[in-house]
């Protein structure tokens, strides 16, 4: 099955290809020359997930999923949330300064657990003239954040994400472990699942 990944986000598109593997053929915006900002602007996960998903819809008529993910850190009432990835503010995806951010606030907190959390909703084709349907899957991973950075692999917070029942963060313990236990991978094999019965 032929299916669009509404991301720009290379990292996010090779993990999802690592995990699907070959048994969806996974495009990217870009393969599909959608070059729009498409907006973010719902104040959930499944909202922004849905609001990428429907975009690509309504304008390519393409079956796609789209994602979203959150850091929710219980020391500060679940942020940084739907906005993990402007938590420090500015207009990119600056992921040293969120790190930075995050750890200024959670100085003197003893309790550091936390939660990656990723809602990909699914609108896919049905057969008949842009007849969709549309499907939310999550995946979640508890754990708990590190008092300094950790490792260089994966991107965003993982340097300082340690899952629970593991020493080393996300960034330490590679792609590989990372790609079969994370939120990411969770809601995947949720999707997967359901696309192997469609």
């Amino acid at each position: 099955m032929r299916i669009v990944f509404a991301t720009n986000n290379a990292h996010k598109l090779e993990e999802i290809r690592a995990i699907l593997g070959h048994s969806h053929d996974i495009l990217s915006l870009n393969d599909i020359q959608c070059h729009a900002d498409i907006p973010e602007t719902a104040d959930t996960l499944e909202g922004n997930a849905l609001q990428k998903a429907r975009y690509v819809w309504d304008h390519y008529h393409l079956s796609v999923f789209a994602d979203d993910t959150g850091l929710e850190v219980n020391a500060l009432g679940g942020a940084p949330g739907v906005y993990s990835a402007r938590y420090a503010g500015g207009a990119g995806h600056d992921s040293e300064a969120n790190m930075a951010k995050l750890l200024r606030e959670l100085h003197g907190h003893t309790d550091r657990t936390a939660r990656f959390r990723t809602v990909i909703a699914l609108i896919l084709a049905d057969g008949s003239d842009k007849g969709f349907s549309e499907h939310l899957f999550e995946g979640k991973v508890e754990g708990r954040i590190a008092t300094e950075r950790q490792g260089s692999e994966g991107f965003g917070y993982d340097p300082l994400f340690v899952p629970d029942g593991y020493g080393e963060s996300f960034a330490q313990l590679g792609t590989a472990i990372k790609n079969r236990i994370s939120h990411r991978a969770h809601a995947v094999a949720r999707l997967t699942d359901f696309l192997s019965k469609v």
